[in-house]
């Protein structure tokens, strides 16, 4: 609901009242029943919601808070989930990789360990 303001012409006394936009002007000062109008004041805004904040803007990558799929905010933490489990399963494979070159290697010499030791008896 709207904030009005008021001021009363013949004792200059200002005034604010909450109001519906359908509910009817007021017509008397409060304070001396004289005849009040309404003067022109700037409005109280409020912005809600995502968007309206620096670290919600991103221009680089064109995303607005007009598309589906949340804010540019959450999609930024869901990509960087994303890129974060891409790494982690990366390392994983890495680590399995290294682990398999190791026991590759480690079969290699018990053979060859095992051949030397044929060889000589």
């Amino acid at each position: 609901m709207p904030l009005y303001e008021y001021v009363c012409k013949k004792c200059k006394h200002r005034f604010e009242k909450i109001q519906k936009f359908s509910d009817r002007l007021i017509r008397k000062c409060p304070e001396c029943g004289g005849p009040v109008e309404r003067p022109l004041s700037a409005p109280a805004v409020h912005f809600k919601g995502s968007g309206f904040y620096v670290n919600d803007y991103n221009a680089r990558k064109g995303v607005s808070d007009g598309e589906p799929g949340g804010s540019t905010r959450e999609k930024r933490e869901k990509e960087e989930k994303k890129q974060e489990a891409s790494d982690n399963s990366d390392k994983a494979e890495k680590s399995s990789e290294k682990n398999d070159k190791t026991e590759k290697s480690e079969d290699k010499s018990k053979k060859s360990t095992a051949k030397k030791s044929a060889e000589k008896d």
